[in-house]
């Protein structure tokens, strides 16, 4: 694995502390939030101090280490009904981001499985199960930029939306990994990204760490995909996501949706790519995902002017339906259709 992208990270634990990159910040500022409490995680996720799926998850799992370094009970009943308490209440923070229910599930697991040790003990290994949740996050992104390696070329130009690179995750980024893994074999990618309304995560997050690893990337309004498709400049789509139905249709940051009809309209391939634990089976299908709607003031007072007297509508996430989705990148293999058994085959490999 390459050591490129040390110096972008979410998420640091140093001397027993965790801190998050404020990305709220980000590009003009690099400023760390100590995260010192369950409640300070909770609104860190919730104000997108730390945002993206894989990130939100490694986020609230170490929410779930902070909680359990406070609790008072010495017996496993109690500890454990706090610590549901915690994760219930971190749960509450951004509903569609499956991958922070995933982590949650996961350290309520592996407290029910220690019921016959002492609590200080469950406490150590909660602990190492985080640190274990973050370093598998890592793993895993660069095995997913392994595999979407393969659908590169040289020369390659590639329309990405949003952010998923080493900012939305533990390390490396998932849509962004091919691309970084491409350039460490030597490959030169071209990059346009959409600058991703009404946060702008596009021109702030995506175009600030792929200028920091040298890749080529040229910044463009959400309006402007249709114009680069019809000029050629665009061989192929990756975008992330944050929930994957089983049967295919994905929730990703609203736009998407759009990216993606403007993909087929021009014939080019459109790939979302996520870890396995994106995927959620007990989804049937996309309308079935919830989506976050967020404050109308990020829209009529946000980043580029001000629009008083007036409504909005601000959902934070779109659904791409699977017709759309040429292939769903993971790390372990490239899926494609039909979704709804393909998917279900990788069951035993989450």
């Amino acid at each position: 694995m390459t050591d490129l992208f040390n110096d972008i990270q979410p998420i640091v634990c140093r001397g027993g502390k965790v801190f998050f990159l404020d990305q709220t910040a980000l590009p003009v500022e690099t400023r760390w939030v100590e995260i010192d409490s369950v409640e300070a995680c909770w609104d860190a996720i919730k104000r997108l101090v730390v945002r993206g799926a894989p990130a939100i998850g490694v986020a609230a799992a170490f929410g779930m280490a902070l909680a359990s370094r406070v609790v008072q009970e010495s017996g496993f009943e109690g500890y454990q009904a706090r610590m549901k308490e915690s994760a219930e209440f971190l749960a509450s923070s951004r509903p569609t981001a499956v991958n922070l229910f995933w982590a949650l599930a996961r350290l309520e697991k592996k407290i029910a499985d220690s019921q016959d040790r002492p609590v200080p003990e469950i406490k150590e290994l909660v602990e190492e199960e985080v640190l274990a949740i973050q370093r598998e996050n890592e793993e895993v992104c660069w095995a997913i930029g392994v595999q979407g390696q393969a659908i590169l070329r040289d020369g390659i130009s590639v329309l990405t939306h949003c952010n998923a690179g080493a900012l939305a995750t533990g390390k490396y980024g998932t849509a962004l990994a091919p691309i970084y893994v491409a350039k460490e074999r030597g490959l030169c990618v071209r990059v346009f990204a959409d600058e991703t309304r009404p946060l702008l995560q596009g021109s702030r997050l995506t175009a600030y760490e792929l200028s920091r690893a040298g890749i080529d990337v040229t910044v463009i309004t959400d309006g402007m995909a249709a114009v680069v498709m019809g000029k050629g400049w665009v061989n192929v789509c990756i975008v992330g996501c944050d929930r994957v139905a089983a049967n295919g249709d994905m929730a990703n940051k609203i736009g998407t949706y759009g990216v993606a009809l403007l993909a087929k309209a021009h014939g080019i391939p459109f790939y979302a790519a996520c870890p396995l634990s994106t995927i959620d089976l007990a989804t049937p299908q996309g309308a079935d995902i919830f989506i976050e709607e967020r404050d109308p003031l990020e829209i009529t007072e946000g980043i580029g002017g001000r629009a008083t007297g007036v409504k909005a509508y601000n959902p934070a996430f779109d659904v791409t339906p699977n017709q759309l989705i040429t292939g769903i990148i993971t790390e372990a293999g490239i899926v494609y259709p039909p979704y709804a058994e393909n998917l279900n085959s990788l069951r035993g490999k989450r």
